[in-house]
């Protein structure tokens, strides 16, 4: 031992490691931090900045890049806004949109829900098979898909609806669902559930009050991926909606305001801008659910 420690007193610690030191020096922090945030914030944020202007830019300075800049607007307009809500569908492009996008994120999720905890916590043969094999299927592409699925919808008596939509969403969002909420599920303890058991617990009552409460994050995120999926969801909502007052906002801004050769700029910007506006509300709201899934809630 030592005479320092013999005496009592205690050398001190050193830490060789430099931690958050090589971003001290500001070239450093530069070139690592500022500018590679500045190019992310530019390439995120620039197609709702020309999505905002064009959209009350007026008629004589869209095309006219001599006079007019076109990175800015001079003397705005509301013009397009007002064509778009009061002379087309667009309103009811959007109610649409907003339901089917709402009930097949419900249908969705209820049925994952089932699936996944059937899967992780049920633990049947060939359960991992059975996962990996909805995860295929959610990798085939829709283009694919919608032939045989015309068919059907032809055959039950659903096209030109709503209904075709919101009963077809779900054959491409449950697998993503179910696949994400598994990984959730193999992250909250299996023994909660054991001791439910223990208690007398149902599989039900396991299912309703020990597992969906800790999986909130978990719920949250897929019914973010579920809704954006179906808000812009395109081949199927063109193929199974013919009249303009059962479309969509995707479907309805591109064959409504383009006609021919003609593109109103002005009205296409502003019902691509106003449509993204719920999806950007959504993601806000329930940031910290979504964020907290993606890293895992709860560990064993």
């Amino acid at each position: 031992m030592s005479q320092q420690d013999t005496a009592g007193v205690r050398a001190p610690i050193s830490d060789d490691s430099e931690g958050m030191r090589q971003f001290n020096t500001l070239p450093r922090r530069i070139f690592v931090v500022y500018l590679p945030l500045a190019v992310f914030v530019f390439v995120l944020l620039f197609p709702f900045y020309w999505m905002a202007i064009t959209a009350v830019k007026p008629d004589n300075q869209l095309t006219n890049y001599e006079q007019y800049s076109p990175f800015w607007v001079v003397q705005p307009t509301l013009e397009h806004i007002k064509y778009l809500l009061f002379e087309t569908s667009y309103p009811g492009w959007l109610w649409n949109t907003m339901l089917v996008s709402v009930a097949s994120t419900v249908i969705a999720l209820a049925a994952s829900v089932f699936a996944a905890y059937a899967i992780e916590r049920v633990r049947f043969s060939g359960a991992r098979v059975t996962g990996l094999l909805i995860f295929l299927a959610y990798l085939v592409p829709p283009s694919i898909l919608f032939i045989p699925l015309a068919f059907i919808v032809f055959q039950v008596g659903i096209f030109d609806s709503r209904l075709a939509l919101i009963l077809t969403y779900p054959t491409f969002l449950i697998p993503f669902c179910t696949w994400l909420l598994m990984g959730y599920f193999r992250t909250i303890p299996f023994e909660l559930e054991e001791s439910a058991l223990v208690d007398g617990a149902t599989r039900w009552q396991i299912l309703t009050k020990v597992v969906l409460p800790l999986a909130v994050p978990g719920l949250i995120s897929a019914g973010i991926f579920a809704f954006t999926l179906s808000w812009n969801e395109f081949i199927y909502a063109l193929t199974f909606i013919s009249s303009s007052e059962n479309k969509t906002v995707p479907v309805g801004v591109l064959t409504e305001l383009v006609r021919g050769d003609i593109y109103e700029w002005g009205a296409l910007m502003a019902g691509a801008l106003l449509g993204s506006l719920p999806v950007v509300i959504l993601y806000s709201f329930f940031v910290d659910y979504y964020v907290s899934s993606m890293t895992g809630a709860v560990k064993e």
